[in-house]
């Protein structure tokens, strides 16, 4: 069943330091079933290899996951050198998954995450609150290209 109103470019990546594939396999999956595209980077993603395949691909919405613990000091550094890029200064980047190693969510940490440059933070795998955005980051999609398609028109009839 196709959710979404408009299809999105998802990039997929994990952080730097996680060699884990089957989050992202997951997270492939559920976007996909959500109607949109998704390219994935694989695990164990340097940060120039992120910021150079934004710049290549132009997604709609980056989604980095973490299952080792270690996504919230990676995912620091990660949106910070993307954030310095003023091509990217504005594209969605979106983190989730085990960000720390207590195992338990981090209020502290997610907001700090928040502050650095992250659009949400899906602490601990929130499913249902990831879906939720992606619905809505697509209805805002779908707007935008609707006002775009009013504005053409009215050129073309003007």
């Amino acid at each position: 069943m196709v959710l979404s109103q408009c299809e999105l470019t998802v990039l997929v990546t994990s952080t730097r330091s996680d060699s884990h594939n089957w989050n992202l396999v997951f997270l492939q999956l559920l976007i996909e079933e959500s109607g949109h595209r998704v390219i994935g980077l694989g695990p164990c993603v340097p940060d120039d290899l992120l910021i150079e395949e934004c710049r290549a691909s132009r997604p709609d919405l980056v989604v980095m996951s973490s299952v080792n613990g270690h996504g919230y000091r990676d995912g620091l550094g990660a949106i910070t050198r993307l954030r310095r890029e003023p091509s990217l200064a504005e594209l969605p980047v979106v983190i989730g998954g085990k960000l720390g190693v207590t195992g338990a969510p981090d209020t502290d940490a997610a907001l700090r995450l928040l502050d650095a440059g992250f659009t949400a933070v899906f602490d601990d795998g929130n499913v249902a609150a990831f879906r939720e955005f992606l619905a809505l980051l697509a209805g805002q999609a779908d707007q935008a290209g609707q006002e775009r398609d009013i504005a053409r028109r009215n050129r073309v009839t003007a």
